[in-house]
């Protein structure tokens, strides 16, 4: 599935993407990451291979995320795109991608992650499936 412009301009946005995955027992997990666009893919840079969110993705390639606009509609509902689908993991290239997207949520001078010869980490690269939320992303 092709993102709209209008869901491409929030994902390239400051706005923060809340991450549900899968834990193994099926309940879900949350996270809040940094994401962008390449191609029709959303990504997110990880560097602690670690974490939950990764170790889930492995393993469960199902995704689930949110990230809410600046905009509140004549309803009073603060307008958010919902995005379901399916996530693979590369290795390597999250600081690279991190300090790019550091520029839009810290700003464009700063060096991130802030530490020297930061570990490779992975990719999370997720394809859309099933688009939804309130906004002009929405098929009326």
């Amino acid at each position: 599935m092709r993102l709209s412009a209008a869901a491409r301009r929030l994902l390239e946005s400051d706005g923060l993407a809340h991450v549900v995955t899968i834990n193994p027992d099926g309940s879900p997990q949350v996270a809040v990451v940094w994401v962008g666009i390449e191609d029709d893919e959303i990504v997110a840079g990880h560097l602690d291979v670690r974490q939950q969110k990764v170790r889930n993705l492995r393993r469960d390639p199902r995704v689930a995320l949110s990230v809410e606009s600046d905009v509140t509609n004549p309803m009073g509902l603060r307008e958010h795109l919902v995005v379901h689908g399916r996530a693979r993991i590369t290795e390597g290239g999250a600081a690279e991608l991190l300090q790019r997207l550091a520029r839009t949520y810290l700003g464009p001078d700063v060096r991130f992650p802030p530490m020297d010869d930061p570990p490779p980490g992975v990719i999370s690269r997720i394809t859309p499936e099933r688009i939804g939320g309130v906004g002009d992303w929405v098929a009326s």
